[in-house]
């Protein structure tokens, strides 16, 4: 009966992680490249079509370490209203792992001459697995856990808003919405959902002179029942094409980034987080490759405001 008691409360941890402690969406530092993947009012603000790909590393030398991967897609379907985008991700912790498939539409309005809002709503799938396989068994056909993946998929739904310019941005959005029930195996209890997401973003960009720009930018994310956490980052970007940043994330990491643009259609990103929390012991830290790729360039109605350059 012990066994299985342990097995019961590990299991329980590995679930409860995601619904009681922490956000349960990916986390990544550099988020100002990729902000569609937090609100899909964003979507079409830009007149171009890009795919992003971003790929996190977290904790690297802990075995079983968190690892991220998302790839999104968006752009602007007609010249002044319309956005459409996807996005897809999996995120794996030891024996678990998160996929999720969203698909979002935004329509955008101009309000004057330097402001234009947007509205977004974003419909999805997410599967939340188990592989028993990865999990060592002192006593072999303990029946608290197979051998088995075991896996529950649920739906998604979720909503922003976004006001935008030139030079600056802010946005709120509700990325999941559904509090979906994770019910794994018979051992499950009502207390594994999903949680219900809360993000603001703001960014301003200040033009230093004709070589340089300053982009200070923010995210407050909120998560019941877990405290709100503050993302604060900066970074100069030189003939709109290199940049340096550093970024601060309340109670979690401090971080720096690097990123270069070639020909305005191909962007490169890397980011490194040092942790502040005891787990800096036990890692060499956090790394994080953006990739991004333009295409379908158009003199569309909506003027951008560039905020990946």
């Amino acid at each position: 009966m012990s066994k299985l008691k342990y097995i019961l409360v590990t299991l329980s941890l590995l679930l409860s992680f995601f619904s009681m402690q922490a956000q349960q969406l990916p986390q990544y530092s550099q988020y100002m490249l990729n902000d569609f993947s937090m609100n899909p009012a964003i979507a079409g603000t830009q007149p171009y079509f890009e795919v992003k790909s971003d790929n996190r590393y977290q904790w690297v030398g802990i075995t079983d370490a968190p690892r991220t991967y998302m790839l999104t897609f968006d752009g602007s379907l007609t010249d002044k209203h319309i956005g459409i985008g996807a996005y897809l991700y999996s995120d794996i912790t030891g024996p678990t792992r998160r996929t999720g498939f969203d698909v979002s539409y935004s329509y955008h309005m101009k309000i004057t001459s330097w402001l234009n809002a947007s509205l977004g709503l974003t419909t999805g799938i997410l599967q939340f697995a188990v592989d028993g396989q990865e999990i060592a068994l002192n006593e072999p056909g303990d029946p608290a856990l197979t051998t088995n993946l075991e896996s529950v998929f649920v739906p998604n739904i979720g909503f922003g808003g976004y006001l935008y310019g030139d030079n600056f941005y802010l946005g709120v959005s509700a990325p999941q919405l559904v509090e979906s029930q994770l019910k794994l195996t018979s051992f499950s209890d009502a207390q594994n959902i999903l949680a219900t997401h809360m993000y603001v973003t703001a960014g301003y960009k200040f033009n230093i002179n004709s070589d340089f720009t300053l982009e200070p930018t923010t995210v407050l994310k909120y998560v019941l029942p877990a405290p709100p956490q503050l993302d604060i980052s900066a970074k100069v970007t030189y003939l709109k094409k290199i940049w340096v940043g550093v970024g601060y994330r309340t109670e979690d990491a401090v971080y720096a980034l690097i990123g270069y643009t070639y020909q305005d259609n191909l962007t490169f990103g890397y980011s490194y987080d040092y942790s502040l929390s005891d787990i800096r012991n036990y890692s060499f830290g956090t790394n994080e490759i953006f990739i991004g790729i333009r295409f379908n360039r158009s003199a569309a109605a909506i003027k951008p405001a560039d905020k990946a350059q």
